[in-house]
């Protein structure tokens, strides 16, 4: 089987092409953006002619932060908007049966403790990153028409939030927990005593291990007719802020205190993924938040050999 994976650049697609690449029968395509151009529709078109894929991965995105999506609103809607669109409908015209598209959490209304399914366009979305999640909006609507309309097998994933190897640990620009481990091993380094947490660190957050992802991944891939048309995929279960702080302390060997500060902003109180469509498909994440944060931990240290 013909495999195509965009993005496979990217945390996720680095892992799920390295899980892949061990399967003899499956023969991998991971163009990266020297070779394919997503913005560039007559490209994407030849590609899809020419390498002619049974399935594809649609992973790749233009992401970014919250300022980065403040500050640049039109390239996060256009280029997101656009990649989404050439990558589906190309894949649509060439004749590829079966398309997983990666959705965001992002695509449910602002302020809603639990995300469901169900809640897609029924309120307001975060203003701070609009432009990207409507864009996943759209992909996984064109999905759905297509499924619906042309008789293929045209499915969104939607994860919560993700942590592991490839990971950045860019303090300002990356994701909660790969933030959390640089910052304590840098603390750890210099002997400090303290380490800040903004808010009161009981704001609740989900964070899922990207094998877990991989793993639900495969599954659909090995059983996308079984599958609804748009499906979260996460723990069920959250932890504190404050929890991942402890648990990653205890991960990197750094005994400090944390002190919380109150004046800074702590952001939503909780944003759960509602798994039960997933457990439905019999599949449940299997790595504990300990184990995570330790081979993410390792990883780290290996790709700044051990500093």
């Amino acid at each position: 089987m013909k495999i195509l994976v965009t993005g496979s650049n990217g945390m996720l697609g680095r892992n799920l092409a390295e899980r892949l690449a061990v399967d003899q029968s499956i023969d991998l395509i991971t163009p990266g953006r020297n070779e394919l151009d997503l913005l560039d529709q007559q490209a994407v078109a030849a590609y899809m002619a020419n390498s002619k894929p049974d399935f594809v991965f649609h992973l790749a995105a233009k992401v970014g932060g919250i300022q980065a999506n403040i500050n640049e609103p039109v390239e996060f809607l256009a280029d997101n908007l656009l990649m989404n669109t050439h990558v589906i409908l190309e894949a649509m015209n060439a004749g590829v049966k079966r398309l997983v598209n990666l959705g965001s959490s992002c695509m449910y209304p602002r302020g809603r403790d639990i995300l469901r399914e169900s809640d897609m366009l029924t309120g307001e979305l975060e203003p701070t990153n609009e432009g990207y999640a409507l864009a996943k909006i759209s992909a996984a609507k064109l999905c759905e028409y297509i499924n619906r309309t042309k008789g293929l097998m045209y499915k969104t994933v939607i994860p919560c939030n993700l942590y592991g190897r490839y990971d950045h640990f860019d303090v300002e620009r990356s994701h909660m927990v790969p933030a959390v481990i640089r910052k304590l091993h840098e603390a750890k380094n210099i002997g400090a005593l303290e380490v800040g947490i903004w808010g009161d660190g009981e704001s609740r957050r989900e964070f899922m291990y990207v094998d877990d992802l991989v793993d639900f991944l495969v599954l659909a891939m090995e059983r996308i007719e079984e599958f609804p048309g748009m499906v979260n995929v996460g723990l069920g279960y959250d932890y504190s802020v404050n929890d991942y702080y402890r648990i990653g302390a205890e991960v990197v060997g750094c005994e400090v205190g944390f002190v919380h500060d109150l004046s800074k902003p702590a952001g939503m109180r909780r944003k759960l993924m509602d798994v039960s469509g997933a457990e439905a498909l019999g599949w449940k994440a299997k790595t504990t938040l300990e184990a995570g944060m330790r081979m993410t931990y390792f990883y780290f240290l290996e790709s700044r050999n051990g500093e």
